[in-house]
């Protein structure tokens, strides 16, 4: 009976896959079409570059992110667009089709080979996946065990934990581990919702944050500073090699060998986009967690006194701070909530709005102008990598998982 069952699993899974080469081919027939020409052809001459040469893999790549996650101007998918206009489409293929639109990025270990399946571990978000291709076992031929593989994965509908490759394949021996390690990781820190899908590694963040918080806050006095760019690099990097060392201290072993940035060396930099305040804002939320802001101190000067307001660079530095989307409600936030006696003279000022009380109005505006922020759950600023990763960037099979710290926002000057 287990046998029967298993056949008919197979059978219908063949079925399904056979299913989807068929609507992929429609889909990149449909995006390559002439009503997306404007949108789609743009991002191949971007990646082209000066000399119009394009990569096959390269442009298989930049289409089929065109088709599962580019947003048109109405906030739509191409394959949004394919469903709509298909109405000849059965529920399983609709299903099938929106599934794609949440596809896995990632750089994979091959852990074995299982019939027509390989089982792949992704080191970036550190979940096992079963991955079939639309051509058959073909596609994997050549790939061994331990190798590396640069691939694009989406669901295949109805059939739990089973997955497609999307769009083109790298594959990547063993003996590049050490650069693979690399990428990994920076695609970990750069794109730290790659890491939570899945949850352990939410949790696991949102630990390892409070811990580097509260450290934070015991060696700088306090989770918020005000201080001109250099110093503030200064008293960072002075955090981070006190970090360095305390965890060397616990397991010297590991530092062996390696190098720590020192005073010719910094672990960290400001962007150059902030070098050129006058003060910049280090704040360490715990929520938000560890972001900078571009002139922070002259915010903090208008609402102490909010006769400022009346001065265009003050103004435009806090409109600057309130229409930027690359500047969450944190900072404003904090100024309202430090200075409650001034906070509804200065938005007053600003907003030309007599009635303006920032307990009854604050929330709202900030809503209006940061929609995104809202439209996100929070997450944590650090991204816990998995074991195999951590074995990989260290070289050794004894590392249990490290952390990579994610790119805070880093707003424009206003």
């Amino acid at each position: 009976m287990t046998a029967v069952v298993r056949s008919e699993d197979e059978a219908s899974l063949r079925g399904l896959i056979e299913r989807s080469s068929e609507l992929k081919g429609e889909l990149v027939s449909f995006a390559e079409g002439p009503r997306f020409d404007r949108w789609l052809t743009p991002l191949l001459l971007k990646a082209s570059g000066p000399q119009r040469q394009l990569e096959e893999g390269d442009a298989i790549r930049i289409i089929d992110n065109f088709i599962l996650r580019y947003r048109l101007p109405d906030g739509s998918t191409v394959v949004d667009r394919f469903v709509a206009g298909r109405r000849d489409l059965s529920e399983a293929d609709r299903a099938m089709l929106l599934g794609w639109r949440d596809p896995v990025e990632g750089i994979f270990e091959v852990q074995r080979k299982e019939g027509d399946a390989v089982v792949l571990l992704n080191l970036v978000d550190d979940l096992e996946y079963r991955t079939y291709s639309n051509v058959g076992r073909a596609a994997f031929r050549g790939v061994s065990k331990g190798a590396f593989l640069l691939a694009c994965l989406v669901p295949v509908h109805s059939a739990d934990g089973s997955w497609l490759v999307s769009g083109a394949m790298s594959s990547y021996p063993k003996s590049d581990a050490t650069e693979i390690a690399r990428a990994a990781l920076q695609l970990a820190t750069s794109h730290p919702e790659l890491v939570f899908r899945n949850p352990e590694k939410i949790e696991q963040g949102w630990q390892s944050m409070r811990a580097d918080r509260a450290a934070f806050i015991e060696f700088c006095g306090s989770d918020e500073l005000v201080l001109p760019p250099a110093e503030a690099e200064e008293r960072l990097n002075a955090y981070y090699r006190n970090r360095q060392e305390a965890a060397i201290a616990k397991r010297p072993d590991r530092a062996r060998g390696r190098r720590l940035p020192g005073i010719d060396r910094p672990a960290f930099e400001l962007p150059r986009a902030l070098t050129n305040s006058d003060t910049v804002g280090v704040i360490y939320d715990e929520v938000d967690g560890l972001n900078f802001y571009a002139d922070y101190g002259m915010l903090r000067d208008l609402f102490a006194d909010p006769a400022l307001a009346g001065r265009r660079q003050y103004q435009d530095a806090l409109r600057a701070y309130l229409r930027e989307e690359s500047i969450a409600p944190l900072p404003i936030r904090r100024l309202a909530a430090a200075h409650p006696e001034t906070v509804d003279a200065v938005f007053r000022k600003l907003l030309r709005k007599p009635g303006f009380t920032w307990g009854e109005h604050g929330e709202a505006l900030l809503r209006r102008r940061k929609p995104w922020y809202y439209a996100q759950e929070p997450r944590p600023g650090v991204s816990v990598i998995g074991k195999r990763l951590g074995e990989l960037a260290a070289g050794t099979g004894r590392q249990k998982f490290t952390r990579a710290r994610r790119v805070p926002r880093q707003p424009d000057r206003p």
